[in-house]
């Protein structure tokens, strides 16, 4: 399948084109980032929230390097992404130091630079997995809910603290309640109660929980596992996955058969039938 032949209503992947180094845009050009590292290890990137003495709180610039991170990731050759933070904190959300007083449009400039990054985010064909550490609160807990997948320490602790205070968390509940059920993401909202890891696993936020000492190691095992196979079809998956969940459940099997039609037309669907019935190992080219 070449590029521009999935169905309407979904979003072109090819193979991506170039390798990312570590801090550097796939083009080869050096970045300087303030607030984030980017570093690359095989064919995974991660990408460390890295404002510890701010508890990583979310500015404005902060937001627009991890956006620009994520872009030149879903632009590169990487298979998966790891976000993380440093310092006690995952991330404590927007920063209020940065906001109190601001006008309307500067808020809306924050807001909607926020939204780009959630749905750059998910828009990069790369798997994207949170590796929780700490406490995830407000934008923080948004990000967790927005990256495919989560693996969370036992001291990791998650909120959206706004239904405690005077400002409610309109948009990181928009991430929220399409992680988890109803009640508990208005549980989460109207009580701004924190929850601790064993409750967000529970409650379907994040996917394991693990010992502090584990963390890293069962995300790279979860993230190993979630990038096996074709990185082409995996890709036009996650895409269609992101399609298809917000539709009603007849238009989303028409986009599905569509789309599912087109992809075996593609060389690594050919090749997966092929080797199987051959029962040798596939040789993905990535197309």
């Amino acid at each position: 399948m070449c590029a521009g032949s999935i169905p309407a209503g979904g979003t072109t992947t090819s193979a991506p084109p170039a390798a990312l180094p570590s801090s550097h845009h796939p083009g080869g050009a050096a970045v300087s980032y303030q607030y984030i590292l980017v570093d690359r290890e095989g064919p995974y990137v991660t990408i460390t929230m890295n404002r510890p003495e701010r508890r990583n709180a979310l500015s404005l610039g902060h937001l627009r390097e991890l956006r620009d991170a994520f872009r030149s990731v879903g632009e590169s050759d990487a298979l998966g992404v790891i976000l993380a933070g440093n310092g006690p904190v995952f991330s404590a959300g927007h920063d209020f130091s940065e906001m109190a007083g601001a006008g309307l449009k500067e808020m809306r400039e924050l807001l909607w630079t926020c939204t780009d990054l959630m749905e750059t985010m998910q828009r990069i064909p790369q798997v994207v997995i949170a590796r929780v550490h700490g406490l995830a609160t407000a934008a923080g807990c948004q990000l967790v809910a927005t990256c495919d997948l989560a693996v969370a320490s036992e001291e990791a602790a998650f909120a959206t603290p706004g239904g405690k205070g005077g400002w409610f968390c309109h948009t990181p509940l928009v991430a929220v309640s399409r992680s988890i059920a109803r009640k508990h993401a208005l549980e989460l909202a109207l009580t701004g109660d924190t929850i601790d890891a064993h409750t967000a696993l529970q409650w379907g936020l994040v996917n394991r929980v693990v010992p502090a000492e584990l963390l890293e190691s069962a995300t790279l095992d979860l993230l190993q596992r979630a990038t096996r196979g074709s990185a082409f079809s995996k890709g036009v998956g996650k895409l269609g996955f992101y399609t298809q969940v917000e539709m009603n459940q007849h238009d989303a099997y028409a986009y599905a058969v569509e789309l599912m039609a087109a992809a075996s037309q593609s060389e690594d669907a050919q090749e997966g039938m092929r080797s199987f019935l051959e029962k040798r190992p596939p040789a993905w080219r990535n197309r």
